[in-house]
């Protein structure tokens, strides 16, 4: 009976929490507002502010709303029911019920991508969790898209590096319209004379053993005499490097397992 009421009191607290937080979100075109006056029934109603930020209120019409809290909006029509003389000293309340404006894209490499409604204060890695994380395809970096003041702005962030030295100065808060993407895990190839040649996900500070070993090996006829990296240059061109074993290899580069000779 116990952990029922408890239970029972942890799912109330998390309602109210909510709504609290929702309450504190500025208004913007899909919320659905209920709007309440107290005394007067009639004036009850559920409705959607419009691509305008408008809302339609019975006696008063148009409310603009977009930009306000639950509590701006609540003066608001009480002060144009009041100036109208429809109702003296109204009481009004107005609860956000779905909150639609105040949304974040998590896009890219996480196992559930969509649009994600932030109620109250939610944070980069918040974002990410509720989006599932990131996927067996993403890599460590994602990239923050956020407009401030009619400026849009892109922000490279090492989500491993963050939590890993606890730089939480970089799990920002975000906002509605903020965009989150994912970017697919850097790779390497390797051919020739191994056993499972393929593309492979670039590990950090990995070498070229390393990347020997994750492709299972040399075959009977490699040898690890004379292996050459093909990398690309900042003009695109193709340079052949030879390479060491502790080597450490760069996005894209290929590695080649020449036969051995002997």
């Amino acid at each position: 009976m116990k952990t029922l009421v408890h239970g029972l009191m942890a799912f109330l607290t998390t309602l109210t929490m909510g709504a609290a937080m929702a309450a504190d979100l500025p208004l913007g075109p899909g919320d659905v507002l209920k709007v309440s006056v107290y005394g007067s029934p009639d004036l009850t109603l559920e409705t959607r502010v419009s691509e305008g930020g408008n809302i339609s209120y019975p006696l008063i019409g148009q409310v603009p709303v977009a930009g306000l809290s639950a509590a701006a909006a609540e003066k608001k029509i009480a002060s144009m029911l009041e100036a109208g003389n429809f109702v003296k000293k109204p009481q009004v309340n107005v609860i956000v019920t779905a909150v639609q404006s105040q949304q974040v894209s998590v896009l890219g490499q996480v196992n559930r991508p969509g649009r994600y409604p932030i109620e109250g204060k939610r944070s980069l890695i918040d974002l990410l969790a509720m989006a599932g994380g990131i996927n067996g395809e993403g890599g460590d970096r994602l990239s923050l898209i956020r407009t401030r003041d009619g400026k849009t702005t892109r922000e490279e962030i090492d989500v491993i590096e963050m939590v890993r030295n606890g730089q939480l100065n970089k799990d920002y808060v975000l906002s509605g319209n903020d965009v989150l993407y994912v970017e697919r895990a850097p790779k390497f190839y390797i051919y020739g004379e191994v056993q499972r040649p393929g593309a492979f996900r670039l590990e950090r500070s990995m070498t070229v053993v390393q990347a020997l070993s994750a492709g299972g090996g040399l075959s009977m006829r490699g040898t690890e005499r004379g292996l050459v990296i093909k990398r690309r240059d900042a003009d695109g061109k193709i340079r052949l490097i030879d390479a060491k074993q502790d080597d450490l290899l760069q996005v894209d580069d290929v590695v080649f397992v020449k036969e051995s000779w002997f």
